[in-house]
């Protein structure tokens, strides 16, 4: 997921009431939740496709779990010592159990979250490279933003300065999500009266000293966020059912079925079906009859041979295809070699952008990269 949901988790559990069991409860838990994500270090020393193949793996995987919460304890301790304590001497000291059991709770939301969407998280490294797909939430998702930080809102916006920040983070929130055509328009509609919802509650006083406790108004907001969650997992799961129902109808052999969730969009999904010589597209849609539409188009799934296997073995793309769930290869002769397209039919149209969308690889005639 987007640093924003795994900073609202951490928020959300401290303000639900973790954060009084010891000072700098909530910043650890904040710090934690984003914490293996310092694995994007790596396009400072990389390019976008070392990106992708690092991603995602090592910092997420079980030794990080482990030895994650002690960095994060150690990066607290510190700040309590010499800034928080030298500001205020008089202050409690920070206590170290209770930060690093915070700091485990914090750092194992991230994967958990991660795991969520079909962008893939490999949840075994260093010990296994297999990738893992919840398929069931989008990674940027408006509706986890509106149930997290509608409760963080209430709880946190009893100033003049809270409130320009929330203000601010509600505009560009609804920019992104009002503003993108590939959002729903009822979606739209729907997420737009939720934030009027959450500030007509703000306006009504709940979360302050003559309303609902801030503990409960976070409970309540994280309680509906991972409600939301678990009937999307279930939902992937019927969806997937679903898919392969049809293809065993039509007597059809298939080796793999996606359903990616679709930007705010929670009754839909995009559908990739993997067949020994192609991927076949189509759409899920629970409130249609049938559910399941295929599209005509598809791509045909090449079979290895010396012009693929050579581009594959140029570096960017065997970075590119460490990550690809559905890899496919378009070749082209061209005087003197061959141009290479490897792609990942997860991100063919409109959301493949950038590294995802794929990487062009050209070979001359004797099958030698061509910088």
């Amino acid at each position: 997921m987007d640093p924003i949901t795994h900073t609202m988790t951490g928020a959300t559990l401290a303000a639900s009431g973790l954060r009084r069991t010891t000072p700098l409860a909530a910043g650890t838990l904040m710090l934690a939740a984003n914490a293996p994500d310092i694995d994007v270090l790596i396009y400072l020393i990389g390019n976008e496709y070392d990106g992708l193949a690092f991603r995602r793996g090592w910092t997420h995987g079980p030794l990080a779990l482990v030895a994650l919460p002690f960095a994060v304890l150690g990066v607290a301790l510190a700040w309590d010592r010499w800034v928080r304590r030298r500001r205020d001497p008089r202050a409690a000291p920070a206590r170290a159990g209770p930060l690093l059991a915070l700091a485990a709770l914090g750092v194992l939301t991230h994967p958990v979250l991660d795991w969520l969407n079909n962008y893939g998280i490999r949840l075994l490294m260093p010990f296994s490279p297999r990738w893992f797909y919840g398929d069931a939430v989008f990674i940027i998702d408006p509706w986890l933003w509106l149930a997290l930080g509608g409760a963080l809102f209430l709880i946190h916006s009893w100033s003049w300065p809270a409130i320009a920040g929330w203000a601010l983070f509600a505009a560009l929130a609804g920019f992104l999500i009002l503003g993108t055509p590939i959002v729903p328009t009822p979606a739209k509609l729907v997420w737009a009266a939720g934030l009027i919802a959450v500030v007509a509650l703000r306006v009504a006083g709940v979360a302050d000293r003559r309303g609902v406790s801030p503990e409960r108004v976070a409970r309540w907001g994280g309680g509906l966020a991972l409600g939301f969650i678990l009937l999307l997992v279930l939902a992937d799961f019927v969806e997937v059912r679903d898919v392969r129902a049809v293809f065993a109808e039509r007597g059809g052999t298939v080796e793999a079925v996606m359903v990616a969730p679709e930007p705010a969009n929670p009754f839909g999904g995009s559908v990739v079906v993997a067949t020994p010589t192609a991927y076949l597209f189509g759409t899920y849609d629970w409130l249609a009859r049938p559910r399941v539409r295929m599209h005509e188009d598809s791509l045909p799934r090449r079979p290895a041979d010396p012009v693929t296997e050579a581009a594959a073995r140029v570096p960017d793309a065997a970075a590119y295809l460490t990550w690809a769930r559905f890899p496919y290869f378009q070749v082209e002769p061209r005087p003197g070699g061959y141009t290479v397209f490897i792609g990942d039919a997860r991100y063919r149209g409109p959301l493949g952008s950038g590294s995802l969308s794929g990487i062009t690889v050209q070979l001359d005639s004797a099958l030698a990269p061509v910088p």
